[in-house]
């Protein structure tokens, strides 16, 4: 099964000491106008995503995400997609510390998030809603060439809430500049738990009796795996459009 992401983020920047680069996912080339590497900055915009309804689902729909990100010189960053984290460590091209991370879940209506605007899937109907859940854990980041172009990345997170499971993610990426404007591109994947796993693909004996799906309890694994794409493109020192995108195909379940 495929998951495709295709979503355009258009954001104004507002910085109170505006700096080069971001703490969190942001290009290690900077797209941006050189600055003062302190001080607080606040980007405002918004994401249409376009993307299957839920993870694994053949139906997709349109949603529009918040993208509201801050960040403290290259110390703290706060996004929606990128969580709340801190580089504890921060030298060398290393980075690793703390990072929370906020799981909308999943609606049994239409398979989507809270943002969903159209489209979506009644195949969960009977399974029950997936609360939100915040995940909490730590990652590690290393940065390597001429210009750090390279990445490679490592996350792992435990789930409150929704899911009490684990999650790990791993990607290697290269960036590129054009110009002003950076892509980005690399392999990424996700293992989770059991206790992930049967949360967002089991089906225990009530949910089988209410949707008429056999009884289904599968263990941890790969989760999915896939390839990512970013490109950032500055319109002036105060406005910039991102597009990613993704392909990834879920593991054995």
């Amino acid at each position: 099964m495929r998951i495709v992401i295709v979503a355009l983020a258009v954001g104004l920047l507002q910085p109170c000491h505006a700096q080069a680069n971001g703490a969190g996912s942001e290009p290690a080339i900077s797209a941006r106008p050189s600055a003062p590497p302190g001080g607080w900055t606040l980007t405002l915009g918004a994401a249409p995503v376009f993307s299957p309804a839920w993870q694994g689902s053949k139906d997709m729909a349109l949603s529009i995400f918040p993208d509201l990100r801050v960040n403290y010189g290259d110390t703290i960053f706060a996004s929606v997609p990128d969580g709340l984290g801190w580089n504890a460590l921060n030298r060398a091209g290393w980075k690793a510390g703390p990072i929370a991370k906020l799981s909308f879940g999943r609606n049994e209506d239409n398979g989507g998030s809270p943002f969903l605007l159209s489209g979506g899937s009644d195949a969960l109907l009977g399974l029950g809603d997936i609360p939100a859940t915040a995940e909490l854990g730590g990652f590690v980041e290393k940065r390597w060439g001429t210009i750090g172009q390279w990445r490679v990345r490592a996350e792992v997170r435990r789930g409150f809430g929704g899911h009490e499971g684990v999650l790990a993610d791993g990607s290697i990426s290269y960036q590129v500049r054009l110009d002003r404007t950076i892509m980005s591109f690399g392999p990424r994947a996700t293992a989770a738990s059991g206790g992930f796993m049967r949360v967002y693909f089991g089906m225990d004996a009530g949910q089988s009796q209410r949707s008429g799906l056999a009884q289904y309890r599968p263990d941890g694994g790969l989760l999915s795996y896939g390839i990512g794409g970013t490109l950032v493109w500055p319109l002036n020192q105060r406005n910039t459009v991102t597009l990613f995108t993704g392909l990834d195909r879920l593991g054995t379940l």
